[in-house]
């Protein structure tokens, strides 16, 4: 499938995973309050892009470390409030933030299954699926995509060690920021 560069407007939907594309994954580790919180490599500068670009800007994120009780639905809430303030403050946004704190891998709202796209068309009835990205940088980021009728973009952040099946992503890219720079 070829990806559609050229055709994406403000009619489009992108959705992002969280840790390891928007901010530095901690390895072995769980990003627990807003001081271990550390943007990846100019994500700031794509996120000003991506307002410019896409219609709906959404953040799907798997937060087991809530669910095994590491951390407060509260200490989660305070990292994505201190996060969307920088975001705003860099000229970007993020419309909503779905997250799941499962520990069960087959829980419809954890990632790979559907249940935050799901309750995304629900909260924006003009999100089409056929019109939507999903960038992340695991395998179960890639599958949600595909499962839910996205395109695909695998990010490596020059770093990641995970294994992803090229049949799960459209797009293989170093960054968040590279892909934005290919939308400006």
């Amino acid at each position: 499938m070829k990806f559609p560069l050229e055709h994406i407007d403000k009619s489009w939907t992108l959705f992002l995973d969280r840790d390891g594309v928007i901010n530095q994954e901690r390895k072995n580790d769980y990003v627990k309050n807003w001081s271990e919180f550390e943007f990846s490599n100019q994500a700031l500068d794509a996120f000003s892009v991506f307002n410019k670009v896409f219609g709906k800007i959404l953040v799907v994120t798997n937060q087991r470390g809530v669910g095994k009780g590491i951390m407060s639905i509260e200490m989660l809430q305070n990292i994505h409030e201190n996060m969307i303030k920088t975001i705003e403050s860099n000229n970007g946004r993020i419309d909503k933030i779905y997250f799941s704190t499962a520990i069960e891998n087959d829980d419809l709202y954890r990632k790979p299954n559907t249940g935050m796209a799901l309750n995304a068309k629900n909260d924006f009835s003009e999100i089409e699926f056929s019109k939507s990205i999903m960038i992340g940088n695991r395998s179960s980021d890639m599958q949600f995509g595909r499962n839910a009728g996205m395109y695909t973009i695998f990010v490596t952040n020059n770093e990641n060690d995970y294994v992803v099946d090229e049949s799960l992503f459209d797009m293989k890219v170093a960054s968040m920021y590279e892909f934005s720079k290919m939308l400006s």
